[in-house]
């Protein structure tokens, strides 16, 4: 009982006091393989059709916490034009998520290595959440949440995306327009369910060792009104173009071990471990996240090497 009522108050922070927000869209670890959903400027980038499934159980042992389920299809359909395909669905206690998105990209080739993309999605975002299963003690007023949320609301977002064979660079707004979901005022305290504004850049290189050993580091900044900057640090090595070892570090929250391996020629599959730092450490026994990525095409031939 510790664990949910913990957090139910994560929850209320998060999403009810209207001078604090936190950061509401979904934490993945292996964002290098999952870029699509954070960037409408990515799709088609890979130069083949890309299908990917994510799934994350976050917080192990802790009741309630959050589960993340993902499910994309993007692909270049003419020479500089890229379209993609996206469904999120989120739970966290008794709120449940869905988004469906459709994306768009267009990319202009700088020059021999490089190429610019500008992207931009929309979609809906469907909520259905039961407020009144929350017992949230004496402490909080109960009377906010005697009503089921269910709303669907519209959204759209954007993006640019910069990369070659060996550095990539970009900066989205997956979300654009800034929902409300409710609003209610109790013995003089007002709380509001609002689905704020992300921002994220990414970034990452890769570096020939030898023939055999590639390193490839990058970072992930994730940022929100009213909470801390959020930043990814992460490095892998990449074997024989097969087999890929790396770590991250989530500051001030995780860190993380993950691997991945090419399992035939089109097919990937990867799985991270996140063991939690902050306080919240003593209530989970850590986060696990697994994806499946196929890449069909019928050669290989403009693949870039962090799509191995």
């Amino acid at each position: 009982m510790k664990s949910i009522k913990t957090l139910i108050k994560m929850f209320v922070i998060v999403f009810s006091v209207t001078t604090l927000y936190g950061q509401q869209d979904a934490q993945y670890t292996q964002y290098a393989y999952n870029m699509h959903i954070l960037n409408p400027a990515y799709a088609g980038s890979e130069g083949t059709l890309n299908i990917g499934l994510l799934g994350r159980t976050q917080w192990v042992n802790l009741e309630g916490a959050p589960q993340t389920f993902t499910a994309t299809v993007n692909a270049p359909i003419r020479r500089n034009v890229g379209m993609g395909f996206s469904i999120i669905a989120d739970e966290v206690g008794p709120v449940k998520e869905q988004n469906i998105y459709a994306d768009f990209s267009y990319k202009i080739q700088l020059n021999e290595y490089a190429n610019l993309a500008f992207g931009i999605k929309g979609g809906f975002t469907f909520i259905n959440a039961n407020l009144p299963l929350l017992d949230l003690g004496d402490d909080v007023p109960d009377d906010a949440f005697q009503e089921k949320l269910d709303k669907k609301t519209a959204n759209f977002g954007a993006g640019i995306y910069y990369y070659t064979d060996r550095f990539y660079a970009g900066l989205s707004l997956p979300n654009m327009l800034k929902n409300f979901h409710f609003s209610t005022t109790d013995g003089g305290y007002k709380y509001s369910a609002i689905e704020n504004l992300h921002y994220f850049l990414t970034s990452g290189y890769i570096f020939d060792v030898s023939h055999d050993l590639k390193l490839k580091p990058s970072i992930m900044l994730k940022g929100v009104k009213g909470a801390p900057l959020s930043v990814d640090l992460s490095g892998s090595a990449l074997i024989k173009d097969k087999l890929e070892l790396g770590l991250s570090w989530r500051l001030d929250d995780s860190v993380s071990g993950m691997f991945n391996i090419l399992v035939s020629e089109n097919t990937r599959i990867g799985y991270a471990y996140d063991y939690t730092l902050s306080n919240l450490g003593d209530f989970n026994s850590g986060t696990h996240e697994v994806f499946l990525l196929f890449n069909i095409s019928n050669s290989r031939a403009g693949l870039s090497p962090r799509f191995f």
